[in-house]
């Protein structure tokens, strides 16, 4: 009875305390103006900024530029503009909020973010990736306009080996508190099952801090919601000066697991009170589970051995570029379910808030990474030269931020960093002669020393693993290493609870016998090559691009073959990571590079090429063929992919491929007439039968004991006639900044996809939308993001249309010659 009444007073509380905003974090996005390039004066609140663009966050302002040679990012910058920028938003503060504190909270801005406010600079911040935040209330004026301002500086490049964005391109938020609150980032929930895993006792941690002048109590409640309905509570008293740290525990019975089929989620609320008064009330978000690696069976959770079937992901969203936006995400981790993804590395930096609660609420099992360099830089610009004085704070900030996560099962310290080596000083290195050293590695002379001891970089090494156990001891530490050798410095610190190895398939069979007891994963893999709708025949030939990173490399297509046959040297096929990863349990499971393509680093390829080749995913989001591969092994769907096209040059001799599932063979038919029985084996995970091009139809059938399982048939498509538009919706509103991405198909007038078509389409909209973005997945098109038309690439191209009121919303697409099609939307 005493816990039902406790329930009650807290859920009237809560009812009340809502109604006088205690805690208010404010989306401080909307209604800013924003100048590319350097205005000194900008920083004051006087300033007319009248002429500016007016736009809302997050923005990312070198996605709208041109693509060029003379852009100093480079082609494996995306080519795009980088530069200065100044954003500014006045917002008025009311007089009876004089008493409150005021943080302003930035979840990234790509970088050198220097803040002020009315005219006070409050620091800047040098790593693109990290959230960050100032208090404010002393700068404040009450009862009037304030002024903030922010500069994004940019401009010396490049700085990084992919496309960075430039701007405020996350989320900015306001927050405003009563003097007694929970710190920033300020609680830590960890739940430790029963054996049975019938019962969890969940212990958490709360960092409070006050502005008060004298000790006072408090008293702190921890509510346990699950749907929105508390199940459980427990409180405590505390005396605080300035802050003081409380740990408080709750003991659950038969908790609803987080899991990768069933991720369940509950919610820590933290309410502080003095007296009688409510005075703070923080949320948190949790996940109970258990998990852990071993060195013969690979990762568990929950008891059950799971292998981590994950990509690697880069954080722009195509043609939106860097700038988040959580439904273009969801989207983009909708379509890795499908193929049966289930983990997501966030190479090569701290990730958007945004994909971390998506992977919580989805079912994904996540390995956040902090840093792309240490103290040895790969670009003249690039974090090393700020790692010796920001690092330890970055690290923090990160952790903290991070550590509530379920999703999160280990952190990386570093990927692919130079340290792994004794002098692989990159100060005098092009970018290509870098990536020669992470690629190929270095001598034995480069690697660590029995008889020296503990080297600089493995004692670096120690430092940052140390580091993190003190924030979270909870989770293991890794990094990608591409030095497969025991004598790397990273290796000797033995400070790695997981060996991680970037490629290196011949060497990872010596895993065991090299690190005894130590959990193993492949950090990163494969680095196959393909783009969507190409071919490159015959499909047995292997094309190794380029053959060394040292060496140019040019091909008049520009293009990668999308029969599974072309990859780095120092990565290797799709199929070959499966295998590995399917017939060894003591590895934990692969991070393919890459889940989608991202702009920047076009490997093979230099300028004009912008954009990567390595995702199993389009730039657009359209699926490549291999995705379907993934599907047969990553899913228990039943599955049949044949391709290629059937528009050929009459006589010529075609390799057709096949991805299927759920069945003992397929039989594949060229106008009627079989060609032949195909099963794929242990060793070959994919059918092919090598035929004379006829115009007509293919069709394959899969069987299993006979039976007819699933039929897939190809008709050679004549000239193209129309175009066939589809929508996916993500998100619930303008307000919501929904997403719909519409699809662009042209067809032939039976209703055929034309695979070679490219005609131009136009996009016309009536109603309160714009086009947020264009695409077509064509790596090397200079065309613009932010157009209202596109090509279509291998017959296809993709528009997204965002809203900018409530409404209905019509698109029309055209192209000469064709009949246009339109669609209706809603927002």
């Amino acid at each position: 009875m005493r816990k039902f009444l406790l329930v009650l007073t807290l859920f009237t509380i809560l009812s009340c305390a809502s109604d006088r905003e205690i805690r208010v974090r404010e989306n401080f996005c909307n209604d800013w103006t924003f100048h590319l390039g350097d205005i000194a004066e900008a920083s004051q609140p006087d300033f007319d900024d009248s002429s500016w663009r007016k736009l809302n966050l997050p923005h990312d302002w070198a996605v709208e530029g041109e693509f060029s040679a003379k852009n100093r990012s480079g082609a494996g910058g995306g080519a795009l503009p980088g530069g200065i920028g100044w954003y500014r938003k006045s917002f008025y503060l009311d007089q009876a909020d004089s008493d409150k504190l005021f943080r302003i909270e930035l979840d990234g801005a790509y970088m050198n973010a220097e803040v002020f406010v009315n005219g006070h600079s409050l620091g800047t911040r040098p790593y693109g990736y990290i959230s960050f935040g100032y208090d404010i209330e002393e700068y404040l004026k009450f009862g009037e306009e304030n002024c903030i301002a922010v500069k994004v500086d940019n401009a010396e490049q490049p700085n990084s080996r992919w496309y960075s964005g430039c701007g405020i391109y996350r989320p900015v938020y306001l927050v405003k508190t009563s003097g007694i609150r929970v710190a920033p980032n300020g609680t830590f929930a960890v739940a430790k099952l029963s054996e049975q895993r019938d019962a969890a006792k969940i212990t958490i941690s709360t960092n409070l801090l006050s502005a008060a002048k004298e000790a006072k109590e408090v008293k702190v409640v921890q509510e346990l919601k699950y749907g929105n309905k508390a199940i459980l509570s427990t409180e405590n008293s505390l005396t605080i000066e300035a802050e003081a740290v409380l740990e408080q525990e709750l003991e659950l019975k038969n908790p609803k697991l987080w899991d990768i089929e069933e991720p369940n989620l509950y919610q820590i609320e933290t309410l502080v009170y003095e007296g009688e008064k409510l005075i703070d009330n923080y949320s948190t978000t949790i996940g109970i589970r258990d998990f852990h690696f071993d060195s013969e069976k690979g990762f568990f959770l929950n008891g059950k051995a799971v292998k981590i079937n994950g990509v690697c992901m880069h954080h722009d969203l195509g043609c939106l570029g860097a700038a988040v936006n959580k439904n273009a995400i969801e989207r983009q981790l909708r379509i890795l379910k499908n193929m049966g993804c289930n983990a997501v590395r966030t190479a090569h930096n701290p990730p958007a808030v945004e994909l971390l609660e998506l992977c919580d609420e989805m079912g994904f099992v996540v390995m956040d990474e902090s840093f792309d360099m240490w103290r040895k830089k790969k670009t003249a610009h690039d974090y090393a030269r700020y790692f010796n004085e920001w690092h330890e704070r970055d690290l923090r900030d990160f952790i903290l931020r991070d550590r509530n996560h379920p999703s999160i099962v280990m952190w990386s310290i570093g990927n692919e960093v130079l340290e792994q080596w004794s002098h692989a000083n990159a100060d005098t290195l092009s970018l290509e002669e870098a990536n020669f050293i992470l690629n190929f590695g270095q001598s034995a002379s480069m690697l660590a020393s029995v008889e020296e001891g503990m080297s600089i970089n493995s004692l670096l090494t120690k430092k940052l693993a140390d580091f993190v156990r003190d924030l979270d001891s909870t989770r293991p530490i890794t990094a990608g290493c591409n030095e497969p050798n025991p004598y790397n410095h990273l290796f000797r610190s033995r400070s790695l609870d997981i060996i991680g190895y970037n490629y290196h398939n011949p060497n990872i069979a010596d895993v065991p016998r090299l690190f005894p007891g130590k959990p193993f994963i492949i950090t990163e893999s494969n680095s196959a090559l393909m783009t969507r709708g190409y071919y490159r025949m015959p499909s047995d030939s292997i094309y190794i691009w380029p053959s060394r990173w040292d060496r140019g490399f040019y091909d008049p297509s520009y293009a990668c073959s999308s029969y599974e046959n072309c990859h780095v040297p120092w990565g290797n096929t799709h199929e070959e990571s499966l295998k590995l990863v399917r017939d060894n349990d003591f590895v934990s499971g692969q991070f393919v590079w890459t889940g989608f393509d991202y702009i920047g680093e076009p490997t093979p390829y230099g300028f004009p090429a912008r954009s990567s080749y390595f995702g199993i995913v389009d730039l657009a989001g359209f699926p490549k063929d291999v995705y379907h591969l993934y599907r047969t092994e990553w899913t228990d769907e039943t599955v049949l992919h044949l391709f290629p096209h059937w528009n050929w040059t009459e006589g010529e001799e075609i390799d057709l491929w096949c991805y299927y599932s759920n069945a003992d063979e397929v039989e594949l038919f060229v106008n009627g007439e079989s060609q032949g029985v195909q099963s794929k084996t242990d060793d070959c995970l994919h059918c092919v039968w090598r035929v004379e091009y006829q115009p007509g139809y293919i069709e394959a059938i899969s069987r299993k004991n006979g039976k007819e399982v699933l039929r897939k048939r190809i008709n050679t498509a004549s000239e193209p006639a129309q175009i066939r538009l589809s929508v996916e919706k993500f998100g619930e509103g303008f307000e919501d900044n929904a997403l719909q991405f519409v699809t662009v198909e042209i067809l032939d007038k039976d209703g055929n996809l034309c695979p070679n078509a490219d005609n131009l389409v136009q996009f016309e909209l009536s109603g309160a939308a714009f086009i947020a973005g264009v695409d077509n997945g064509d790596p090397v098109t200079h065309a613009s993001f932010k157009d209202n038309k596109r090509k279509a690439f291998y017959g296809k191209c993709l528009a997204i249309v965002q809203g900018s009121a409530p409404g209905k919303v019509e698109l029309t697409a055209s192209s000469e010659g064709l009949k246009s099609k339109s669609i209706k939307l809603a927002f």
